[in-house]
């Protein structure tokens, strides 16, 4: 069963296609596990609406930060705002603010739609 399907915005498109091959397909299998399973250890709710895909290769942490659209009926998106290996113990501030901000922007332009 999916719980979810997952858009990637162009940061997080961007990020993604620069990571070597393996990593990408690393990074795409556990979002696809995530949507399937209700797994923390993939994804994972930060604060607020900002949630993250969480992979572990090659001792990289690497993060892909999200949120929820729950607007349309027919589907459940996780829209995929940016990506970044993640180097200390916490989630950087600056990161979790800039999900902020395209998720507000992703929001506004759906309303003018």
């Amino acid at each position: 069963m999916q719980y979810f399907q997952t858009e990637f915005l162009k940061d997080a498109e961007d990020f993604i296609s620069k990571l070597d091959i393996k990593s990408i397909k690393k990074v795409l299998y556990n979002i696809e596990i995530a949507e399937q399973t209700n797994d923390p250890e993939l994804f994972k709710k930060l604060e607020d609406e900002i949630w993250e895909f969480r992979t572990k290769y090659f001792g990289n942490q690497i993060r892909i930060l999200a949120f929820w659209d729950k607007t349309d009926k027919q589907k459940t998106l996780v829209l995929a705002t940016h990506g970044f290996i993640k180097k200390v113990g916490k989630v950087p501030k600056k990161e979790i603010e800039k999900a902020k901000r395209i998720r507000i922007k992703y929001f506004e332009n759906k309303l003018k739609k």
